[in-house]
């Protein structure tokens, strides 16, 4: 397992971060987001989308649970599983289909953890305790490609 972390000092700077990183994504990749209720989730798919010029499109999936973008010939989708009671209602909506398929980046799932895909990037949110503009990153995969993408990142 390879663990990196990213402090973002703004929304810009977390929307920066996503699209720096949305230049290495490729189908069949997915991000798993976690993180309290504004700790920068949405602002990170935000910035991948905005990577791809798809940032007039955005609109959050918490009640349809997922949104499709489409840019040439890649699609993203974007999960919020928050509203579901567990990975068989992910199941249910053919949700493991979508990982074949495109670019997945999925808000709350450590709920369907059984559900995901074997490899995946993990990035967990978190507020920092001394400034409310701060956001700490922690980054974890198994996936190799991605090491020398946080091990280049100027920081």
């Amino acid at each position: 397992m390879y663990n990196f972390q990213f402090v973002s000092k703004s929304e810009n700077n977390t929307k920066d971060f996503a699209k720096s990183l949305a230049n290495f994504l490729a189908k069949k990749d997915t991000i798993v987001l976690t993180g309290d209720l504004g700790s920068g989730k949405t602002k990170f798919t935000e910035g991948v989308l905005d990577f791809f010029g798809l940032n007039d499109e955005i609109s959050s999936p918490t009640f349809t649970i997922v949104n499709e973008y489409q840019k040439n010939d890649i699609s993203i989708y974007h999960f919020d599983v928050y509203r579901l009671e567990d990975s068989s209602e992910f199941y249910e909506i053919g949700g493991e289909e979508y990982f074949e398929n495109g670019i997945c980046i999925i808000e709350w799932g450590e709920l369907i953890q059984d559900a995901l895909p074997k490899d995946y990037l993990h990035i967990t949110f978190s507020r920092s305790n001394d400034d409310e503009n701060i956001r700490i990153l922690n980054i974890n995969t198994n996936l190799k490609k991605w090491v020398d993408f946080f091990e280049d990142f100027k920081y």
